[in-house]
């Protein structure tokens, strides 16, 4: 095998490894699993253990500390991580803290663990949709979502509702701090601003929805069964049965953040079956 070949079939390899850890995810939180994917393609090119260089990113997703401690916190016990949430409090500053070392260390190493790092993940999409939603007036597109992962919620509304209001203005005024740790984003290579409209393009174009405006993300009722964990290789239907499984337009346009089981497998065997290719 060429060295090229090694590094094809290596990324293959990992991509199936996240595939699997995100399907769970996205069948026990109902979130999409085709975002959630191109999300952890865009952050970190599959790689659990990727490492921000200017930050303390770190993970398929991404996650900074702080984020990642606050996601835990709110979610944790619900995905088995009850030890974990019980660890963090947060302060009257609004930061979050825990108390002992090194399980402040465990917990934060857990960005690196594909299964954990995606239900968190899953469940941090599910909580910025809510706060975009409220702040915006409208749901959220998947591009607004994926600002909401990059900025926080809080920064995000702020970044898109200044864009509807001057989509010309420069990004890296309105967010200094994140320019400042995000250069290739805020900036050309030339190291003009960017605009508030080439910010969110560019991010658009980097979630694969450079053709056009990227698809509304709507909220539907959340399933309250568990969801089953799929085994490394899990059963493929034949081809007829995957395309019965298919949503109608209609149905597809009502759950894009939280389809049923069955849109989550099809996209999840769809994934996979690509793999091999």
């Amino acid at each position: 095998m060429t060295t090229t070949g090694t590094a094809q079939h290596a990324l293959a390899v990992r991509r199936e490894r996240v595939a699997d850890a995100v399907w769970r995810a996205s069948a026990r939180t109902g979130v999409d699993f085709g975002y959630l994917m191109d999300q952890a393609r865009v952050e970190s090119g599959f790689d659990a253990d990727a490492r921000a260089r200017t930050s303390s990113a770190t993970g398929l997703f991404q996650f900074i500390e702080q984020s990642w401690l606050g996601v835990v916190e709110r979610h944790g016990a619900k995905h088995g991580l009850g030890w974990a949430a019980q660890a963090i409090t947060r302060g009257g500053d609004g930061r979050y803290r825990v108390a002992d070392g090194a399980t402040r260390q465990a917990i934060l190493g857990l960005r690196r663990d594909p299964d954990a790092a995606s239900a968190m993940a899953a469940e941090f999409a599910s909580d910025n949709a809510d706060v975009l939603q409220q702040r915006l007036g409208r749901p959220p597109n998947a591009t607004d979502l994926y600002f909401a992962h990059f900025l926080g919620a809080g920064g995000a509304a702020k970044f898109l509702a200044a864009r509807d209001a001057d989509p010309g203005a420069s990004a890296a005024a309105l967010l200094p701090q994140q320019a400042a740790a995000n250069r290739n984003v805020f900036f050309t290579r030339g190291g003009a601003h960017r605009s508030l409209d080439e910010v969110y393009r560019l991010m658009a174009a980097k979630l694969g929805n450079e053709g056009g405006a990227p698809p509304t993300v709507q909220m539907a009722a959340r399933d309250p069964i568990d969801s089953p964990v799929l085994s490394k290789t899990p059963p493929g239907p034949d081809t007829t049965a995957a395309l019965a499984a298919r949503p109608t337009d209609a149905e597809a346009a009502g759950s894009v953040l939280r389809p049923s089981p069955a849109q989550a497998r099809l996209a999840y065997l769809m994934v996979v079956s690509t793999l091999g290719a």
